[in-house]
């Protein structure tokens, strides 16, 4: 018991670590990739762009640990699901987090070729610099299609054992197959990454997240199903 209710508190913490890394990044980085003249501002504000690398990589790190420590309790209710989570959110998740961080580093570099740059050379380092800004939509888009998964397969293991209470495993289901949705509208471009319509599928499941975590720190795992797991 004492195990289980350790892995639910660290679960909880690193949910929460991993949500604070990912907005805080969001809130330095988008404002500059965002600017017209961002490779001018990624020059001037490098270490920002830096900070906002490092935490995708804190983000992307932090939240591959939940699978890891949660496949011992999942495997016993489905070893399948137990294993695409952490194959999707331990591993393919972490991928797209650390190619998403690598993208915005390299912007640095070609950020200071351009203040350098002659007009010759302007043409080709703002192609390259648009390449690189598309690259970290695209890490973010492939991010917003695996996590979903990952999310569709914990939860329905979390229904089924009854391991939280249903109602929270059940908003989690819903808000994955909308976060889906999310990112199959974003990879196809039929919506921009900062529309409101983008936002509203997104954010059921982020808050639900939130709330399962403080739920793991405070009461942990349902009691009757970690007995029933143990017998």
């Amino acid at each position: 018991m004492k195990t289980y209710r350790r892995t639910a508190i660290m679960v909880g913490v690193f949910y929460i670590i991993g949500t604070i890394a990912g907005v805080l990044s969001m809130a330095l980085t988008k404002p500059l990739l965002d600017d017209p003249a961002y490779l001018l501002k990624v020059s001037a504000q490098g270490n920002q762009i830096i900070l906002g690398a490092l935490l995708v990589l804190i983000m992307g790190l932090t939240l591959a640990m939940v699978p890891v420590m949660m496949y011992p309790i999942l495997k016993r209710q489905n070893e399948v699901f137990a294993l695409g989570y952490v194959v999707f959110r331990g591993a393919l998740e972490t991928f797209t987090y650390i190619a998403g961080a690598i993208f915005l580093l390299l912007l640095v570099p070609l950020s200071q070729v351009t203040v350098q740059a002659g007009a010759a050379d302007a043409v080709t380092v703002q192609a390259l610099g648009a390449v690189l800004r598309k690259a970290v939509e695209i890490s973010t888009a492939t991010t917003e299609i695996v996590f979903p998964l990952g999310a569709l397969m914990f939860y329905t293991v979390l229904y089924q054992a009854n391991l939280l209470p249903r109602w929270l495993s059940g908003w989690g289901l819903l808000g994955a197959f909308l976060y889906e949705a999310a990112g199959l509208f974003d990879l196809f471009a039929v919506v921009g990454q900062a529309s409101t319509i983008l936002l509203v599928l997104v954010l059921p499941l982020a808050v639900q997240e939130l709330v399962m975590a403080v739920w793991l720190i405070v009461k942990g795992f349902h009691p009757s199903a970690i007995a029933s797991e143990s017998t």
